[in-house]
């Protein structure tokens, strides 16, 4: 024979607060799974709530606080990793602008050396060219009268001259023409001569004499530094003189009677008498 037991009576009776506890229970490990990683890296405050509020914040946000928390960090990282490149480029065009700076001022330095080397080269050039036209015109020779021609050659005979013959060569100069030193030397006597008159005689840098006479003035004194060219006195007729001349002698000395033809010696001068 069975037994039977009325429906529903064998069911023990509910505590009560018991489903409550289960639920409360569930919640709170739901709490641990989305807020326990993640409430360290968004807020303490959010770890620390009352078993309600966490249900609570399960129950409104569930996994979306969390990616919510998530997003935010990438954005500040990704804003963070910006910024240091914006930096980095504006180091890099900085060293770059710096690089090109020193570039055009060592491009500028070296324009500047070269345009002083070679206003240098040229300046050097230039006193060269000057120092050799100084000696070109120290050693050169030019006529003792400008444009004038031989009256009386070189040993022409008469009674005119005591040796009988003529020691120098006669130049065609009226009164007051300009005599000049036929090239460079010093002056080694200057006054009356007399025969020669006022007479100068010069000792040529090339250890030669040469010697002026008959002038009518003297614009040179002993000792006197003469380059070619330069004005020495004035033609005339003094001392043993039939008219206006000058009259011009070349010597190997100082002394009368060591003449040499002056034609030849201007000549062999590069002068064209």
């Amino acid at each position: 024979m069975a037994f039977t037991r009325a429906t529903g009576k064998h069911r023990r009776p509910s505590r009560p607060g018991r489903l409550t506890r289960r639920s409360a229970s569930l919640a709170g490990v739901a709490t641990l799974a989305t807020t326990g990683a993640v409430g360290s890296l968004a807020s303490p405050a959010l770890a620390a709530g009352t078993s309600a509020d966490a249900a609570h914040s399960v129950e409104a946000t569930g996994l979306t606080q969390a990616l919510v928390v998530g997003d935010s960090l990438a954005d500040q990282v990704a804003a963070q990793a910006e910024a240091q490149r914006h930096a980095a480029d504006r180091a890099e065009a900085e060293r770059r602008a710096e690089a090109a700076r020193k570039a055009e001022a060592r491009r500028k330095a070296e324009a500047r050396a070269e345009k002083e080397r070679e206003e240098r080269a040229e300046r050097e050039a230039e006193e060269r060219a000057a120092r050799a036209a100084e000696r070109e015109r120290l050693t050169a020779y030019t006529l003792p009268v400008a444009g004038s021609v031989v009256t009386t050659g070189y040993r022409s005979g008469g009674s005119l001259w005591s040796s009988g013959s003529h020691s120098g060569v006669d130049f065609r100069a009226a009164s007051g023409s300009s005599v000049v030193a036929v090239g460079a030397g010093t002056v080694v006597e200057a006054g009356w001569g007399g025969a020669y008159g006022n007479s100068i005689v010069i000792r040529m840098n090339d250890g030669t004499y040469t010697q002026y006479g008959h002038l009518s003035s003297i614009g040179v004194s002993v000792g006197q530094a003469v380059t070619p060219g330069l004005q020495i006195g004035l033609s005339g007729s003094t001392g043993n003189s039939t008219g206006p001349h000058l009259h011009f002698e070349a010597r190997t000395s100082s002394e009368y009677g060591s003449d040499m033809d002056p034609v030849a010696y201007l000549r062999a001068h590069g002068v064209n008498v």
